[in-house]
């Protein structure tokens, strides 16, 4: 497995379907509502098969928070989620990033708590999916 972190004019062409594909198409969120102004300014990661087929990405906003993390159903359970998630904390702590916050849906909760984050609040909707605030201090 190979990941990418680079802009969101180098990684569109593979990270956009990905996210369509999981987001719009699995778990039906609006197709209006995945892609926003934030992508351009944000730090994007792809992670790439052996075989070079992309198969999973997350994004990095300027403020400290994680986002847009999605898997390939090929890539889940082996451990590309949490490389990507990785990368991004590792982009965060380069440019001086204390800390790391994101929305977590809430079944996937246990695998952010695997990787140091905390859970903060209550359930919340977004999109129609419930999610839990999540952070971890970058060290």
């Amino acid at each position: 497995m190979k990941i990418v972190v680079d802009q969101w004019e180098v990684l569109r062409a593979h990270a956009q379907p990905i996210r369509f594909e999981v987001f719009v198409d699995e778990q039906k969120v609006p197709a209006e509502i995945e892609l926003d102004e934030m992508d351009a300014v944000c730090v994007h990661a792809v992670a790439y098969a052996e075989d070079g087929a992309p198969l999973a990405t997350g994004r990095l906003l300027p403020d400290g928070h994680i986002g847009r993390m999605a898997v390939r159903k090929p890539g889940r359970g082996k451990g590309v989620g949490g490389a990507v998630l990785q990368a991004l904390m590792q982009a965060a702590r380069a440019r001086g990033d204390r800390e790391v916050v994101l929305n977590a849906q809430s079944h996937a909760e246990k695998f952010y708590l695997a990787h140091g984050f905390a859970r903060e609040g209550e359930e919340f909707m977004e999109a129609g999916i419930a999610h839990v605030t999540m952070r971890a201090r970058l060290g």
